[in-house]
């Protein structure tokens, strides 16, 4: 989208200099706003055109049948998807009676602008209707970070040249129309009219409606009130109806003259409470949000932002449109996460209806480590959800046979909705993966409370998934077999190596907190011997490795494999689950997303130098990125094992995903895994940052295209900034107590205040390593 002439390069904003209709689905999803709760897709005010109308609430899904070709043990029955709610965004403009339309009369002037800083999208227009009467209008939107149950739009008309009648009906609407989906199995199922209505009601300046989804019976809740600022003389009604709240102001402007309309809209939802108590709650949210006002609800979003911006900066010199893309991808990864305070993170976030907004493995693996470090509270929430989860987690390792808890590898509520086991129900190191994320949270933070709470509860439980999973094998090894790693296009694979490493640190996670919190052991009924068997088990994990070509085969005996036919695979075959059957990928050697590179990444004490080059140049000739999670990775890896250039290339994969709609599928929603990839690779990547549990670790590599990069992040309380430049690296420790730090493997103490400068080593020399044919990243040229 970004090289399109209507999108210019802003360090700080996303801009959009004129109107492009057919990039309506994809604009709507990069202008959206939302703060972890409320998701409003990026539609005009008006409504129409669309591409795809949106506003979602989190976890607010209906229930839907799951039909299976076969019917078989343990399958799910139904599937979950998240609804398009009552839209709040609509303030329809009449002018002279005729309809504010860009696909009508002329349109003089459009432009919009997203502040990463504000949290504001800011539309100004010029438009001359088919009649000749010409109106200014400008619009400004929020969906709040200190109010909770809160969005709100200020909308500004002034007349033109002539007088002009002047008519808004800012409205309430559910059961919107939605377009037919297009068969793409990554897109939401679109459930079409499942709210019901329950209330609904008006008053002077407002109107609110409750429905009830049919299947999953959750109770919506959604009321507006305005104020008005214009000529005395006008005329205000407000009108209900099932699916339609409305006001309506009626004004005749001169020209010069202004009507201003902020349109407050508040949320509420809930599984249990009674309707009284949801119209309430949304009546309660939509007081204190006018009370605020307009000015102060945009000072506290400003406040909200600079505090976190503060925290998770990165600042590049020398490719602007790339710092952009970083912070566009922040941004969205804080939307999609602040306030979602029992819920979820979504893997499109609330940008859109893209895999039915199920959450999966990638909020804990690539999400999470970006909030633990910038946003820890977020992080915290997201955990709290999966911990409430738990029951159902237990209920379903029980019903596959196992002990302990198998999470689900896609949900909304915690319960399993995959409809293909090999690459659903299968990829059980999602469980590790949510594991992993506690002890990295804790290690962090220092929330020993968490530790010995809710997080050791998690990995206890998914600790002893793992022994009932895994095996001793006939050398005493510890197997774990017939599963499926992160590389979805290799099935039902034994000791997928990635899987296994994963499966240790669980285990011997679970050991030392059984260990370090003796009282919460004994309320788990963790014995002495069940503890001693999960260290054991751990020491010994069977880890593949191919000692003929010197490489870890991604599970056993993946590199004796037949090769795919890369040079034959067109690029019209990609991505290859849509064109071949699983039957042919999964006998071969072709990659979907990094799995052993991943591996690396995650657990990189386990390889040493030379297995990590080894490894990732094999990889790199088989790896088609069919995944949007698998770019991020490689930029990591990459910049670890000294290819500096195409790490480079990768992370502008990553950060730019969406703004350049690599996938062709930003429609449906943003990638926010990818994104935070974006950041993860700049950081533990150019930045070579790794948290152990005594000393924070840095191997900072400068990309040949930068002149400089910078960023912060906050570890066990203390915040740190690393200046990065091509021979030297500067250390700041800005508060807190004298701080252990590795730098290059070289361990240095920082004092709070005082920076410390230390010399870049050399880069290794590595030999030149290659993709398949038609799948190498593109070159990263910056724009300067």
């Amino acid at each position: 989208m970004i090289p399109h002439p209507a999108y210019d390069v802003d360090p700080w904003r996303l801009v959009e200099s004129a109107l492009e209709p057919d990039m309506l689905p994809q604009s709507e999803s990069v202008f959206a706003l939302s703060n972890g709760h409320i998701g409003w897709r990026g539609n005009l005010d008006e409504g129409e055109p669309h591409g795809l109308p949106g506003t979602y609430l989190n976890g607010v899904h209906e229930i839907r049948p799951l039909p299976h070709a076969e019917a078989g043990y343990g399958y799910p029955e139904s599937g979950q998807t998240i609804l398009n709610v009552s839209n709040g965004k609509l303030i329809r403009l009449l002018v002279d009676d005729e309809p504010f339309d860009i696909r009508y009369g002329v349109v003089h002037a459009h432009r919009r602008e997203l502040d990463f800083r504000t949290g504001l999208l800011d539309r100004q227009v010029e438009w001359e209707s088919p009649a000749g009467q010409v109106v200014r209008v400008r619009s400004q939107r929020l969906v709040s970070f200190t109010h909770r149950a809160i969005a709100a739009i200020r909308y500004e008309v002034e007349a033109v040249g002539e007088p002009a009648r002047i008519v808004l009906q800012s409205e309430l609407v559910a059961n919107e129309q939605l377009p037919v989906g297009n068969g793409d199995p990554r897109a939401s199922a679109m459930l079409h009219d499942a709210l019901v209505s329950e209330d609904h009601g008006s008053r002077p300046n407002g109107a609110y409606l409750v429905h009830h989804t049919r299947r999953s019976e959750i109770r919506v809740g959604a009321g507006m009130v305005h104020t008005i600022d214009g000529p005395e003389k006008r005329e205000i009604t407000s009108d209900s109806a099932a699916d339609l709240g409305r006001t309506t102001v009626a004004v005749v402007l001169q020209p010069g003259e202004k009507l201003t309309l902020v349109k407050y809209v508040a949320y509420g939802w809930s599984g249990r409470r009674s309707l009284p108590a949801v119209r309430d709650q949304v009546a309660a949210a939509l007081v204190a949000a006018h009370r605020a006002g307009w000015d102060g609800l945009r000072t506290e979003q400003r406040e909200f932002l600079d505090q976190f911006w503060t925290n998770a900066d990165i600042q590049l010199d020398g490719d602007p449109e790339l710092q952009q893309g970083l912070r566009f991808g922040l941004f969205h990864v804080l939307q999609a996460s602040a306030r979602s305070e029992g819920r979820a993170v979504p893997a499109k976030g609330l940008t859109g209806p893209g895999y039915d907004g199920h959450t999966f493995w990638d909020a804990e693996t690539f999400v999470l480590p970006v909030l633990t470090l910038t946003y820890p509270e977020a992080t915290k929430h997201a955990l709290r959800w999966r911990h409430s989860t738990l029951p159902s987690a237990l209920d379903r390792a029980r019903q596959l046979g196992f002990a302990g808890a198998a999470f689900p590898w896609r949900t909304i509520d915690g319960a399993e909705c995959s409809g293909y086991w090999p690459a659903g129900t299968a990829a059980l190191h999602v469980n590790a993966d949510i594991a992993d994320a506690v002890v990295n949270y804790c290690r962090v933070t220092d929330d020993q409370d968490f530790a010995g709470g809710l997080g050791m509860d998690i990995v206890t439980q998914t600790a002893r998934l793992w022994m009932s999973v895994g095996h001793r094998g006939r050398d005493g090894e510890f197997r774990i077999d017939g599963i499926t790693g992160p590389d979805e296009y290799s099935a039902i694979a034994d000791n997928n190596v990635y899987t296994n490493l994963m499966a240790q640190q669980n285990l011997r996670a679970a050991a030392q907190l059984a260990k370090r919190f003796p009282g919460r052991a004994k309320e788990l009924d963790i014995s002495a011997a069940e503890a001693a068997g999960w260290a054991a088990a751990a020491d010994a994990m069977y880890v593949p490795y191919d000692e003929k070509i010197g490489v870890h085969p991604q599970s056993d005996g993946f590199t004796r494999h037949q090769f795919w036919d890369f040079a034959n695979t067109g690029p019209e075959h990609y991505p290859l689950l849509l064109h071949f059957p699983y039957l042919d990928l999964y006998r071969k050697q072709v990659v979907k997303q990094a799995d052993l590179v991943l591996a690396m990444q995650q657990y990189p004490e386990a390889f040493t130098a030379a297995q990590k080059a080894r490894n990732f140049a094999y990889y790199e000739a088989i790896t088609v990125r069919d995944s949007s999670l698998s770019a991020g990775t490689q930029a990591a890896i990459a910049a670890e094992v000294g290819h500096l250039e195409l790490a480079y290339d990768y992370l502008a994969e990553a950060t730019l995903m969406d703004l350049r709609d690599l996938e062709h599928n930003t429609s449906d929603g943003l990638h926010i895994a990818a994104l935070a990839s974006g950041w993860n690779a700049m950081v533990a990547g150019f930045g070579g940052l790794r948290v152990g549990d005594e000393c924070v670790s840095f191997a900072p590599r400068l990309p040949p295209a930068l002149t400089g990069f910078a960023f912060r992040v906050c570890v066990r309380g203390t915040p740190l900034r690393v200046e990065v430049r091509a021979d030297s690296v500067r250390y700041t420790a800005l508060d807190g107590q004298p701080t252990c730090v590795r730098h290059h493997g070289e361990t240095i103490t920082l004092e709070p205040d005082t920076p410390v400068t230390m010399p870049i080593p050399p880069l290794p020399e590595v030999a030149p390593v290659h993709q398949p044919p038609g799948r190498e990243p593109s070159r990263r040229r910056p724009i300067r």
